[in-house]
């Protein structure tokens, strides 16, 4: 019920309001310090003018002239005004006001007396005699011989008038205050005429329309609307591009793939077509040249092959992994068998250290992955030792004891037909998209892989 009954304004009615507490709080402390600050400039200036009566009464004093006679020789700048000598113990000495007692008692502890020891000269305002119990404003002098000369304005109309400060600032700013509140106002209307735009802007962008403008919102209901459209509009606009460049970055990698596969087919190529028209002009080749030109032959098309089968790798992996069916799998058990068939054509020790892990993944995309690892560590390493090993979360690590890659090139080896040394690679048979291969297959089961010289070459990876 509390709730209920409770006043709810409209938002241009919170702003205008929020608007008018801000202005008027400025406005209250403004007045506050400047009232304070002209109160305090008139008490210097009235202490100023008595300081200088003092340091007159102080001269005269020291040229020998008694304190009684010098006070009545002087003209007071106030009337009634009180003079008062103190000695270096706080006892008065002088008090020319003769309707009184001489004050008795220790004066070292009023505050212009404290002041006036400290700095050669203090005052104070509005406070109350004890001997008369009238109420006045003090200016104490030090004096060379360690007293004080004190003298005691009263507080009566005229100087109440003088200390008051000017109070004609006050309605300029209440003025001031009432203009800018009714600027307010009509800002605040103003600003409530954005939620029809907003609203418009929420239409188009649910419809799907090109929006080409948007706004900056304060931290309210509108902001909140505001930012709900920027959010949906943002990830429109997010997603349109992700996809423009993705499928421009797919074209581009095909028309790369596509230029790379042309350049490496010739090698192969140029060597059957050589061997052939060889064969074929030269029929009195001995058996044994026949036989070397047959060897090259088949070389040429099992590199020919290879690489005609990474390509339909790479290209398959390109059009996606929805394409890409995946089943059950025991990595443990793959990984074995990958480094058994390996095993087969090398005399490096292949060590397995892969514990039980089930994963949903492409069964010929992870052969690929182990398999190629491990045929990069035979054909380039020179190491004699390659360990695969793994922890029960899917971290893979595929290291050989080698002689490892420069670290210049370690940035590039996963890239294309990117090869450390190209005369070798080739001579050895390899496409240099094996480690391509690896890197998107990896990432098509959500991992990826990255590779360090560790006493050899080390690859780190994730299966998940």
């Amino acid at each position: 019920m509390a709730m209920a009954g409770r006043i709810r304004l409209s938002f241009h009615q919170r702003v205008f309001f929020y608007l008018l507490l801000l202005c008027w709080m400025l406005v209250a402390a403004f007045l506050i310090f400047q009232y304070q600050r002209e109160k305090t400039f008139r008490s210097e200036l009235l202490n100023m003018e008595l300081q200088m009566h003092n340091d007159r009464l102080i001269d005269d004093m020291q040229r020998g002239e008694s304190i009684d006679a010098v006070t009545k020789r002087i003209v007071t700048p106030i009337p009634g005004l009180r003079i008062t000598l103190i000695d270096s113990s706080g006892r008065v000495m002088y008090d020319n006001n003769d309707r009184i007692m001489t004050p008795v008692g220790n004066h070292n502890n009023r505050p212009e007396v404290v002041k006036a020891r400290q700095k050669g000269m203090g005052y104070s305002v509005g406070r109350k005699s004890e001997s008369d119990d009238t109420e006045y404003f003090y200016s104490a002098t030090l004096a060379g011989n360690g007293s004080v000369i004190r003298s005691a304005a009263p507080y009566n109309h005229s100087l109440e008038d003088f200390l008051r400060a000017d109070r004609t600032f006050i309605w300029i700013m209440l003025a001031i205050t009432v203009m800018v509140s009714m600027m307010g106002y009509i800002i605040a209307r103003k600003i409530s005429t954005s939620i029809i735009n907003l609203s418009n802007f929420a239409k188009k962008a649910s419809r799907g329309e090109r929006i080409y403008d948007s706004w900056n919102f304060p931290h309210d209901e509108l902001g909140n609307i505001a930012g709900n459209i920027v959010n949906m509009y943002v990830q429109r606009e997010r997603s349109h591009q992700e996809a423009l460049k993705e499928e421009r970055e797919k074209i581009r990698l095909k028309k790369q793939l596509t230029n790379n596969i042309n350049h490496e087919l010739k090698t192969p190529v140029a060597s059957i077509k050589i061997c052939a028209e060889l064969m074929r002009d030269h029929p009195e080749l001995s058996a044994e040249k026949r036989a070397e030109f047959i060897s090259r032959i088949c070389m040429a098309a099992d590199r020919l092959s290879s690489m005609l089968n990474d390509v339909a790798y790479i290209t398959r992996m390109d059009d996606g992994t929805s394409v890409i069916e995946k089943e059950d799998l025991e990595l443990s058990e793959l990984v074995e068998s990958v480094a058994e068939n390996e095993r087969l054509r090398t005399d490096m020790t292949i060590t397995v250290n892969v514990p039980s892990i089930r994963i949903k993944g492409n069964r010929q995309l992870l052969e690929s992955v182990f398999r190629n690892l491990i045929d990069n560590a035979i054909m380039y390493s020179g190491g004699t030792e390659i360990k695969i090993s793994a922890d029960e979360k899917g971290n893979f690590v595929v290291r050989d004891n080698g002689c490892g890659i420069p670290d210049e090139h370690l940035p590039y080896i996963f890239e294309r037909f990117y090869r450390v040394d190209k005369g070798r690679s080739r001579e050895s048979g390899g496409t240099g998209l094996g480690l391509s291969i690896v890197k998107n297959a990896i990432a098509i089961h959500g991992g990826s892989i990255s590779v360090s010289n560790d006493d050899g070459l080390r690859f780190d990876f994730r299966l998940s």
